[in-house]
């Protein structure tokens, strides 16, 4: 009986087709929630006028998707361990294109926040899941760039979103970009066909032929054999104290983990969701107000991967450090009467520094904490972001009647505040050899499989 270690052959696997395949869904699904997450960035200056909106409404609307959000990933989070990843993938995307399409008939502010909770349900259940679906498959010289590419399809689709607000809008309404958003529903089918299932999920089930033919896909030297004993270790099961994380010299890095991860979400959403309307507050038209939020995400496309490859090559702390500092600066910049380009410029630069700061900080809390307190680390930072991002568009909204300097200038200050808090954090724990090789495998998921 010939014993195949799962993880290895992944681990040590060349990029191939398999590994396209993966990497185009995945990035095709993020595209679609990205999409659907930034459109409301883009509505929300006509909104405001069409319903009568109050700064302090609007900024609650906003905050609507991110409630649900935060629901669906402990929602479907934990599901796709009992139904499989593909599944719920499914669901979620039916759920966030489906209800975000029927947003376009809303006719008052409540059903229009009772919507945006819906679809954030399937928004923040569907990132966890396909995050952890590339993370499983991906091999391991590459995982973390290629995760990054992905998570660029969220600012490709916050580009979308923004370029067709553009030119749908003045001619269609604000309900024109929502029912874009049900195109993705057409495409379920081809999902369902080429999407594959996470092997995990497949060998806890008991289907090990289906896992045996996908590990070809994955590795073509393998062949598939009877009788083939799949090694796949799990730490699944096992339940932390919330204190461990503040053990062993962790109290100061795990609090300045949590503000960090509080003040980047918190600069995100805020500026994802009102933007669009400070420039227009500033004398830009509707069209030329949203072009920034087309740039903000395109800057971020280059954040993400560009970060990744700083991370690969310096310490994350020093790089997410700078990027905040920078994020800071750049927001802050903005307050100053600018030329076009140089505005464009710096709107670019605080996209680049502001969400790709976010893709990092998951990286660093996972390599940060040990094996075996590391998914709490992960959840509970990534909990007390969810309220950041939360507050967001409600700051934005209590402060969008004062100067517009003072706007920008309280959206920077999270950037600074992130990067002292970041500069704070300690060494990282010392991982033991076994936790040591499978420790790529495990920065997204937070899941170190052992005997």
């Amino acid at each position: 009986m010939r014993k195949v270690d799962v993880h290895q052959t992944i681990d040590e696997a060349k990029f191939n087709k398999f590994h396209l395949n993966v990497l185009f869904w995945c990035a095709l699904v993020i595209i679609f929630d990205g999409y659907d997450l930034v459109i409301y960035g883009v509505v929300l200056p006509v909104l405001m006028k069409e319903w009568d909106l109050t700064p302090l409404q609007a900024g609650s609307l906003g905050s609507a998707a991110l409630f649900g959000m935060m629901f669906g990933a402990l929602i479907f989070g934990p599901l796709s361990d009992r139904i499989g990843r593909k599944k719920v993938i499914m669901i979620t995307v039916i759920i966030f294109s489906g209800v975000t399409f029927l947003n376009g008939f809303a006719e008052t502010p409540t059903q229009f926040a009772a919507m945006r909770f819906i679809a954030g349900l399937g928004i923040g259940g569907v990132m966890p899941n396909v995050v952890a679906l590339m993370t499983e498959y991906m091999p391991r010289k590459i995982r973390s760039t290629m995760v990054a590419v992905m998570f660029s399809g969220y600012s490709v689709g916050g580009m979308t979103s923004a370029f067709l607000g553009m030119y749908l809008m003045p001619s269609h309404g604000w309900q024109s970009v929502f029912f874009v958003a049900g195109i993705p529903l057409l495409l379920l089918p081809l999902i369902w066909i080429f999407l594959p299932e996470a092997v995990g999920f497949l060998l806890k089930e008991g289907r090990k032929e289906e896992a045996g033919r996908l590990l070809a896909r994955v590795e073509p030297s393998y062949s598939p054999a009877a009788g083939d004993n799949f090694h796949l270790v799990t730490g699944q099961g096992r339940s932390v104290a919330l204190v461990a994380l503040f053990q062993n010299g962790r109290l100061v890095s795990t609090l300045m983990f949590w503000v960090a991860f509080f003040s980047c979400l918190l600069m995100v959403y805020a500026l994802g969701s009102w933007l669009p309307k400070l420039m227009n507050k500033a004398g830009y038209e509707l069209g030329s107000s949203l072009s920034f939020l087309l740039v903000l995400n395109f800057g971020a496309i280059f954040g993400a991967i560009g970060g990744g490859w700083l991370a690969d090559r310096f310490h994350l702390r020093r790089v997410l450090t700078i990027m905040f500092v920078i994020a800071a600066l750049s927001i802050s910049a903005l307050a100053i009467k600018n030329d076009m380009i140089v505005l464009y410029l710096l709107v670019a630069i605080a996209g680049a520094t502001t969400i790709g700061s976010q893709i990092l900080l998951y990286a660093y809390v996972a390599q940060y904490y040990p094996l075996a307190i590391r998914s709490t680390g992960i959840g509970w930072a990534s909990g007390v972001g969810r309220l950041g991002a939360i507050s967001g568009p409600m700051l934005g909204g209590a402060l969008i009647s004062l100067p517009l300097e003072m706007n920008f200038l309280a959206f920077a200050i999270p950037g600074a505040v992130a990067g002292l808090a970041i500069s704070m954090v300690g060494r990282s724990a010392v991982h033991a050899p076994e936790e040591e090789k499978n420790l790529a495998f495990v920065g997204e998921t937070g899941k170190l499989e052992v005997d």
